[in-house]
Formats: structure tokens, C-alpha cells, sequence
């Protein structure tokens, strides 16, 4: 079993950065997959990014490439979207999610844990 806890939203201006964590109490943090996805009023669950177990896979939405970082701490039990010049359009709620069966977390399909999300608001 796996948990995972958001945190780290809230509202930044346009052009501005947030860090999102996503810490897991489960001991087989290190064997999970993870991906980032993110939800907006009245709009369906999308892929943002996803990373590796092992960290040696990174995968990003186009929408994201070159302005977000995924990264994780398996010693921490902890993954991270770093989010840098950040769009009113990012604005949504943002979940983690977790794998032991797929090598990145790209679609809603392949998760098999979720975190209740934390908002993220970008202001023009």
C-alpha cells in the first residue's frame, strides 16, 4: 500500500515558480513510478510528468518541456515537480500518482495510487 501526500501549491503570478512535493508513507517508495497530473475546472485529468523508479527516466507533457522539472528522493520517500515560469494556464489542482507496473506514469489508466491534490493558481 502506498499513500501519497501533495503539498506545495498556491498562488503565484504569471512568470513565477512553485516547488510541489509529493511524500509517500509507504516503505516501497523506491519501486513505485511517478507521475504528475493535473486537473482544471471542468476539464479531464491530464498528464504533466513522470519519473522513473530509479530516476533514470523523465517523461513531460509538451506543454511543460523545458519550464517544469520532475525529480524524486527515494531516501526521502519524496517526489517533486519543480514549475518555473509558470502560465495562468497551468492553474489546476495537482496529484501524484503512483506505479510498480509501468516504467513512467503517463495516463490516468497506468496509476494505481493517487494523492487528494493540491491547487496551484497562476494569476495574469
Amino acid at each position: 500500500q502506498v499513500t501519497l501526500v501533495e503539498s506545495g501549491g498556491g498562488l503565484v503570478q504569471a512568470g513565477g515558480s512553485l516547488r510541489l512535493s509529493c511524500k509517500s508513507s509507504g516503505r516501497t517508495f523506491s519501486e513505485y513510478a511517478v507521475g504528475w497530473f493535473r486537473q482544471a475546472p471542468g476539464k479531464d485529468r491530464e498528464f504533466v510528468a513522470s519519473v522513473s523508479w530509479d530516476v533514470d527516466s523523465t517523461y513531460y507533457a509538451n506543454s511543460v518541456k523545458g519550464r517544469f522539472t520532475v525529480s524524486r528522493d527515494n531516501a526521502k520517500n519524496t517526489a517533486y515537480l519543480q514549475m518555473n515560469s509558470l502560465k495562468p494556464e497551468d492553474t489546476g489542482v495537482y496529484f501524484c500518482a503512483a506505479s510498480n507496473t509501468v516504467v513512467v506514469v503517463s495516463t490516468v489508466r497506468e496509476a494505481d495510487y493517487w494523492g487528494q491534490g493540491t491547487q496551484v493558481t497562476v494569476s495574469s
